[in-house]
């Protein structure tokens, strides 16, 4: 009984853990959209020429876009903090959309990392060229912290699931 009880702690440390970089990594994510919607610059480049032609040329469209983009982000970095705390109503709509969340992230960042590093590395060739800042930002900076939160949402998700109780046979072998 001990050794279930030191696991289960291990376990939920672990999930704790998780949930709290995923958080991390998705206000990171947030934080910056929030700085271009804002009219920050900073790596804009690293996610496309024509994100940084939008913002020059539609500021008030883009800071709405990427403000937007920014709370979604948010949201989705906060929510599952907030559900591992037990201070959401609805716990299980809300895993179920971490489920389809988590995944579908760890899916993105994993196949944008794939094409952008082909493209950087010339297996993949567009006709028209490449935007390069974008490629390198895509393969070495945003796409891996989308595979990052996915695999720690996940992670979370997995360790804090709930397990079915298991009911101890009778003494002639079957389940009550």
């Amino acid at each position: 009984m001990r050794e279930d009880t030191a696991r289960t702690r291990r376990s939920r440390n672990a999930a704790r853990i998780l949930v709290l970089a995923a958080a991390v990594i998705g206000v990171v994510h947030a934080a910056f959209s929030a700085s271009w919607a804002l009219g920050g610059t900073w790596l804009l480049s690293t996610i496309g020429a024509i994100a940084v032609e939008f913002s020059r040329r539609e500021p008030l469209e883009s800071g709405l876009l990427l403000g937007t983009v920014a709370l979604v982000k948010l949201l989705a970095a906060l929510i599952p903090v907030a559900l591992d705390a037990q201070r959401m109503p609805w716990p299980r709509v809300w895993r179920a959309i971490c489920w389809v969340g988590g995944p579908g992230i760890v899916l993105y960042g994993l196949v944008n990392i794939v094409a952008s590093g082909a493209v950087l590395l010339g297996v993949l060739v567009p006709e028209g060229g490449y935007d390069r800042d974008a490629m390198i930002g895509h393969a070495l900076l945003w796409d891996p912290l989308f595979l990052l939160w996915g695999l720690a949402l996940t992670g979370w998700l997995w360790l804090t699931r709930p397990v079915a109780r298991r009911v101890p046979p009778t003494p002639e072998g079957r389940v009550k």
